[in-house]
């Protein structure tokens, strides 16, 4: 019994079960897989040496790059680009282990973090890798007749980089659920694995990791010359993700309040006179009564949901921001003031419908109100129809809340007249 308490007392228990079911799951399948290869794999000093070099490179790159930091959540590195050319080019077992000292590395020189996560995030993409190994081992014979990668390159190359595209697929299945079910509410995951972005980056790794890969099987040298090139990824990878933190707000994921500013009042200024825009400023009714007798963990949950209910609702065109405390901004380019009434109203039902759970206790509801303005003779600028909209706000909370008021002087078209 005392053997047993310590291990109920970790963390990887107070997760939802699944979730620990999963983990012990695939940490498990890495041990024994690694157990099996050992077993079963021949020791060559050419392996070794290989070996020996992947593992420099990887804790070159850890190295070399250690002081930009890694950011909580699905962190992105290029690290993989010296997993591919292990998985073509030695056993599977080189694939299952080589990561093993870069994930030791990251942990003591970059961020420490809980043990499960970091055994969990090392173990599945070691699976991914084996798994590519095994099937490009498998398959280069009856591809190219087992000869290497010289007189078959077409072929050798995009066998390379289906088995590269194999372990990613992989990777997406085991990592994404439980990044899933772990993120911040109002998570964009989709954004975070399909978004242009990401997949520019996705493309741009595979790649290297190819050509890595090509020239490895021809010299190991190759692999040294290719590393100044992986640590300029990493830093512009780094150096992106950092960009793209300082434009949002870290509670909400919505711009932030100077970047929304700067952003609305670029395309205030690019609209004609003749072409319709829309200013709303939206305040979540009574926050501070969640903060109070919820928590201000349960506030900082309810701000996550509205927030994504706001981006969900939104055109992808316009411009959402968090204004500061619980009061957000908007910027509907292309937009009358009788559409605005009609995307502020569709914001308002969405926002009321939302139930933010908490365990074992009631879900919290919310509403918000939100003040519309359209630019008139009287005012062209941001800061004006920002007053407007401010001013139609207060009119809103004064006659009730959970409503939209849009400015007084603004005449609304019809549908007909549209």
């Amino acid at each position: 019994m005392a053997l047993r308490s310590p291990v109920r007392g970790w963390p990887v228990w107070q997760l939802p079960r699944w979730l620990a079911a999963c983990v012990t799951a695939v940490i498990a399948a890495y041990a024994a897989a690694v157990a099996g290869a050992l077993a079963s794999t021949p020791v060559r000093p050419g392996d070794l040496r290989l070996c020996a070099v992947f593992i420099g490179c990887g804790a070159a790159s850890v190295e070399l790059t250690h002081r930009a930091g890694e950011r909580e959540g699905l962190a992105r590195d290029v690290y993989a680009i010296w997993d591919l050319p292990a998985a073509v080019l030695l056993p599977p077992l080189y694939a299952l282990v080589i990561p093993l000292p870069r994930a030791l590395l990251t942990e003591w020189r970059i961020r420490r973090t809980l043990l499960h996560r970091r055994a969990y995030s090392t173990a599945a993409p070691c699976l991914a890798n084996a798994a590519a190994s095994l099937v490009f081992r498998s398959t280069l014979p009856a591809l190219c007749g087992g000869g290497g990668s010289g007189g078959h390159a077409p072929t050798w190359i995009t066998l390379a980089a289906g088995c590269g595209l194999i372990s990613m697929a992989i990777q997406a299945c085991l990592i994404l659920p439980p990044f899933k079910a772990t993120a911040a509410p109002g998570t964009q995951l989709r954004s975070l694995v399909l978004g242009q972005e990401a997949v520019c980056n996705q493309v741009t790794e595979l790649c290297l990791a190819v050509l890595t890969t090509f020239a490895a099987a021809h010299s190991a040298l190759a692999l040294v010359v290719a590393l100044p090139l992986v640590i300029v990824l990493q830093r512009s990878l780094r150096h992106a993700s950092l960009a793209a933190a300082a434009r949002t707000d870290a509670k909400t994921g919505l711009l932030n309040a100077g970047t929304w500013q700067r952003e609305a009042a670029l395309e205030v200024t690019r609209a004609r006179a003749q072409t319709p825009l829309a200013v709303a400023i939206a305040d979540i009714d009574h926050f501070k009564a969640v903060n109070d007798t919820c928590g201000h963990l349960a506030g900082d949950a309810v701000l996550a949901m509205v927030s994504a209910a706001m981006r969900d609702l939104l055109r992808d065109y316009d411009l959402c921001g968090r204004f500061g405390g619980e009061e957000f901004a908007l910027l509907l380019p292309r937009t009358t003031a009788a559409e605005a009434l009609e995307i502020t109203e569709r914001i308002r039902k969405g926002i009321s419908q939302l139930a933010i759970p908490r365990d074992g206790i009631a879900a919290i509801r919310v509403t918000i109100s939100i003040g519309v303005a359209v630019p008139s003779q009287a005012r062209r600028t941001l800061d004006d129809l920002l007053a407007a909209a401010d001013h139609a706000l207060y009119q809103a909370k004064r006659s009730g809340r959970d409503r939209v008021v849009m400015y007084a002087d603004t005449r609304v078209a019809q549908a007909a007249d549209r």
